[in-house]
């Protein structure tokens, strides 16, 4: 069954019209009737909403019982430019590494773990190492990964401080959703940040220099794996 029936059989067992599913969710009749045509698709936020009304899960909506495709990507392809993703991946990224939260238990052999999540939606950075260290971190919607990035990075000379790393950090805006912001500078330190792409594929480099000298840097890439 597909989506768009799916949702109409939904919305007829609760003895429910377009029009009052529309006004739970706080969108137009037009738009629910576009999804029951399977003219659109829902967005992250009404995908979450609508779950949330029927008490069904997100993948349950989303699979394709009849020849098990899905309908995940299509979703993906509009939230990969709604502001929700990426919204909250700023929001994870300031409450973990930057945030000094507590780690999670190892994925794998002494990694360092952090998660965050917000209904539906989780974050994991993974990483290893320390003064050189390498990590993934991801983004997934239920039990979907559709975002990730991988980076490398290592201290190269003495003077680094990793309080000005994470204050840099959890400047992370939203125009660049993947490290800190293009520039910081806090006394004798400053940090750089380069990107090229977008955020369904990029890649960058990050430095920090105490005074003239260079003491850190790490290179990143990523994008939607969906």
């Amino acid at each position: 069954m597909k989506f768009q029936d799916k949702l109409q059989q939904l919305r007829k067992q609760k003895l429910m019209s377009q029009e009052k599913l529309a006004d739970l969710i706080g969108i137009s009749r037009q738009a629910v009737a576009k999804w029951e045509l399977g003219h659109s698709y829902p967005d992250m936020l009404n995908l979450i909403a609508i779950s949330d009304l029927f008490r069904v899960s997100i993948d349950h909506l989303v699979k394709d019982n009849e020849d098990n495709s899905c309908i995940f990507k299509q979703i993906m392809d509009e939230i990969q430019v709604d502001e929700t993703a990426i919204d909250f991946l700023c929001r994870a990224k300031k409450a973990t590494y930057a945030g000094n939260s507590s780690e999670s238990e190892s994925s794998r052999p002494k990694s360092h773990d952090l998660i965050y999540t917000e209904g539906p939606l989780a974050y994991i950075d993974t990483y290893l190492g320390s003064e050189k260290f390498a990590g993934e971190e991801a983004l997934w919607l239920e039990d979907t990964p559709f975002w990730s990035m991988n980076y490398v990075g290592r201290i190269v000379s003495e003077g680094f401080d990793g309080d000005f790393l994470k204050d840099a950090l959890s400047l992370v805006p939203k125009e660049y959703p993947y490290r800190g912001p293009l520039y910081y500078r806090n006394g004798d330190y400053s940090y750089h940040c380069m990107i090229q792409g977008k955020f369904e594929w990029f890649n960058g480099y990050e430095e920090i220099f105490y005074g003239e000298r260079k003491v850190y840097e790490c290179m990143f890439h990523g994008g939607s794996i969906i």
